[in-house]
């Protein structure tokens, strides 16, 4: 048997051992330090804007603190991209709150604008006005922020920004992440780069960031004893995790440009076979990070479904993984409100995810 070809391993550049090694030699080795401190000013410098970041434990802690922070409590609806991960909606059941989901659009696999306005005008039909909006920047392809942004003040409704998969990607020249109110990375063992766990809450203020940092180290009080009057979670990132972040920034910009590559390797590949399409770009606007690249393909031209060709690359120990199920369809949600068409029914029955690391 062939040794294995992953979807997307991780990826060490070289010096993450480096900064490991200066925690333990200095004894940082708690949930803060050099490198914690390091990391966020790593990823302020990269995405511009004067942005602020705090570095927590996974991408999941960073949106369940930008629901809070939007003050999402129990009873409230947030909608939600439906074709994405679990993750970009389990934090709203963390509050208490409802999700509510809306489709893809077919040129980005992103939040439909159009789908996104009939969710937001409905809701508050029915006496209810969301109080956020999660955009997900699927397999890194940045969503049409433009005509979102255009909804989200129209309703003046907060925008939370799902960019774990699109660290690097930006729209019209714009790094994904920073465009909402607050935006979430994550670094989990198959992101563009990897802290082996880990993400980080994007902020615009200093005080969205201190906030953050409060309510991730248990909402301790500043006194000299343990007194709380917030809910606090352990949240942080600790000083060894953030040294491997560290490490991998200093290849993030190389690694974009692997990942890049080989999305164009696969549009050469498949340029003559009819019934197959790559997912790349609508145009220049957008630039992916292409963390995952997939395709989609038509069985009635093909002959073949997406599960024949996955079972087809299983044989020869290649993994490939069918598109994320949407949100609307998983068991956990069923009763959830949803708007949309079947765009993302359809991107799920055809697309297939294709080695990428």
């Amino acid at each position: 048997m062939d040794d294995k070809i992953w979807l997307s391993s991780p990826h060490m550049g070289g010096n993450e051992l480096k900064y490991i090694h200066e925690a333990f030699d200095a004894n940082w080795v708690a949930p803060l330090g050099p490198n914690v401190n390091g990391f966020e000013s790593d990823l302020e410098k990269y995405l511009k804007q004067n942005i602020k970041v705090a570095a927590l434990s996974s991408g999941t802690a960073a949106l369940h603190l930008a629901l809070i922070e939007c003050g999402v409590v129990a009873g409230d609806e947030v909608i939600c991209q439906s074709m994405t991960f679990s993750a970009s909606a389990n934090p709203i059941t963390y509050q208490g709150a409802i999700p509510v989901f809306v489709d893809s659009e077919s040129d980005t696999w992103n939040i439909c604008p159009i789908a996104l306005e009939e969710a937001i005008t409905d809701r508050m039909t029915n006496g209810k006005k969301p109080k956020a909006i999660i955009v997900v920047h699927l397999y890194g392809m940045p969503a049409k922020m433009d005509e979102i942004i255009a909804i989200a003040k129209k309703y003046d409704i907060a925008i939370i920004e799902d960019a774990a998969e699109a660290l690097g990607s930006t729209y019209k020249g714009k790094n994904c992440g920073t465009f909402g109110k607050f935006g979430i990375l994550s670094f989990n063992g198959n992101k563009i780069i990897t802290t082996s766990g880990g993400g980080a809450l994007v902020c615009h203020t200093e005080e969205d960031k201190q906030k953050a940092v409060f309510l991730s180290t248990q909402a301790r009080d500043n006194a000299p004893h343990y007194q709380h009057t917030h809910i606090g979670y352990n949240y942080r990132m600790s000083n060894i995790v953030a040294g491997i972040g560290r490490g991998q920034m200093e290849v993030l910009d190389s690694r974009i440009q692997s990942r890049r590559a080989m999305n164009s390797f696969y549009q050469h590949i498949f340029a003559d076979i009819e019934g197959v399409t790559v997912f790349k770009e609508p145009s220049d606007d957008y630039f992916s990070n292409h963390w995952l690249s997939a395709i989609l393909i038509d069985e009635k031209i093909t002959g073949k479904n997406r599960e024949d060709l996955r079972l087809a690359l299983l044989d020869h120990n290649i993994e490939s993984r069918p598109l994320w199920k949407p949100m609307h369809l998983q068991p956990v949600f069923k009763d959830s409100p949803y708007y949309g068409n079947k765009v993302a029914e359809n991107l799920f029955d055809k697309g297939l995810c294709l080695p990428s690391g």
